[in-house]
């Protein structure tokens, strides 16, 4: 795992950021669905999700960038950058959120954070961190029953933007999956600090 500040065409990350202050980023549950809406209209043109779990003040999503030759014709060409859409996305819900809650400043503490996920280890104990998030930060739904994290979209099977498949060919079947997460939920401690990942 490394972190990098550039996006590149074909490569897989976990990008994180919370809200400035420790702030919340969410303040009711409109907000999720209009964050998760925003992903769908900004991040799928160039990217496969696998994960995400939304926090009241931060959020992770776990993606991976299109290869070149699958990116919109703007993105080929190089008349756009691969950071714009998520600089997009992230414009568009701050000023949201400024606008319906009458808030000023940075809703966001800083830059977007991406960690490059550089093996299938790191892969699948990222999708684990994420997915566990709800109990790391003690919330009152345990992670099985949290509303905001892509958790409940594998173990019931539920329709959505999720690249599904590719995520449970890594870890064998839906059956390792749910056994993983349980067995990682007595050391999220360990987890963390195996991910490299503080305050998250």
């Amino acid at each position: 795992m490394k972190e990098q500040l550039n996006f590149q065409e074909g490569y897989t990350y976990h990008i994180f950021n919370r809200g400035n202050n420790y702030e919340k980023i969410f303040f009711e549950e409109m907000n999720y669905y209009y964050f998760l809406d925003l992903t769908k209209k900004y991040l799928l043109p160039v990217c496969e999700i696998y994960a995400y779990c939304l926090i009241p003040n931060h959020f992770h999503i776990l993606l991976k960038l299109n290869e070149k030759d699958e990116l919109p014709e703007d993105y080929r060409n190089g008349k756009r950058k691969l950071h714009q859409p998520f600089s997009n996305f992230f414009n568009a819900y701050s000023k949201a959120i400024n606008k319906k809650y009458n808030r000023r400043g940075s809703l966001f503490q800083e830059h977007l954070k991406r960690n490059v996920i550089d093996s299938d280890d790191y892969f699948i104990n990222a999708v684990l961190y994420i997915h566990l998030n709800p109990n790391h930060h003690n919330l009152n739904k345990s992670y099985p029953d949290y509303i905001f994290s892509s958790y409940r979209d594998y173990v019931k099977n539920r329709p959505g933007f999720l690249e599904k498949e590719y995520v449970l060919e890594q870890f064998g079947n839906i059956e390792n999956f749910i056994f993983l997460h349980r067995k990682r939920l007595s050391d999220l401690t360990g987890l963390q600090d195996l991910l490299g990942l503080y305050n998250t």
